[in-house]
């Protein structure tokens, strides 16, 4: 993430200077930690005190660069698989700020340049997080998990990635404007018997823990079409 934050803030005209292991802190008007999240304390301990300094952890609170003040974190909602990765994506995506006053503004305004949308998160950061963590990592684990699958069946699986990534980018998006209004297929429908022959076809395939992820899925898909529906009779 430093590496492609440190490319964006270079293009709006900022002096970005990357400081690795071992190597002096220069003057700055602001520091910005992207080291591992069990680094930041270690690291923000050897700062002196001065310039603003945040980091950028979606999981651990600004406490963790006490005494500096101000402080505060800046946390863009993103997946940066290498420097130049992702950097498009982020026009429209959102940041969560936290921190004192003056640090806080500052992260507003780089999140901005960035074409971000700020977004405090007052709440249990270790909850944003694995927000966070579900919607984007374990979502592309379960269309790896959707490959193997359909390799099962006589798809190769680079093929299968093809023809899977499209149809989760577009669920995704549609989950945008609500989960169950988003929801398509037997799930909806209420075709058990469909349902039932998938977990039998995952069964005797040898897929059974992922058996249990669909069984998983499957249960939450029905609460939220519940929910709705009790919404509707609500309003009704």
């Amino acid at each position: 993430m430093g590496r492609s934050l440190a490319i964006l803030w270079s293009r709006r005209g900022h002096r970005v200077t990357l400081v690795g292991r071992g190597r002096a802190v220069p003057e700055a008007d602001a520091w910005i930690l992207t080291v591992p999240d069990t680094r930041i304390a270690d690291v923000a301990s050897q700062l002196p005190p001065g310039p603003i300094l945040l980091h950028c952890s979606g999981s651990l609170p600004v406490e963790v660069l006490r005494p500096h003040r101000p402080a505060g974190s800046l946390h863009p909602l993103m997946t940066f698989p290498g420097p130049e990765l992702g950097l498009p994506e982020l026009q429209g995506a959102f940041a969560a700020l936290a921190g004192d006053p003056e640090a806080r503004a500052l992260a507003r305004r780089l999140a901005v340049e960035l074409g971000l949308e700020p977004i405090e998160v007052p709440g249990d950061r270790r909850l944003y997080h694995a927000s966070a963590v579900i919607a984007g990592n374990l979502t592309t684990v379960l269309v790896g998990e959707a490959a193997r699958v359909l390799a099962a069946a006589g798809v190769p699986e680079a093929r299968a990635l093809e023809m899977l990534a499209p149809l989760a980018e577009i669920s995704a998006r549609n989950a945008a404007h609500g989960v169950a209004q988003a929801l398509t297929g037997p799930i909806p429908r209420g075709d058990d018997a469909i349902l039932e022959g998938h977990r039998r076809a995952l069964i005797e395939h040898g897929f059974q823990d992922l058996c249990a992820v669909y069984d998983t899925l499957v249960r939450q898909a029905r609460v939220c079409l519940s929910a709705r529906e009790s919404d509707k009779e609500g309003e009704g």
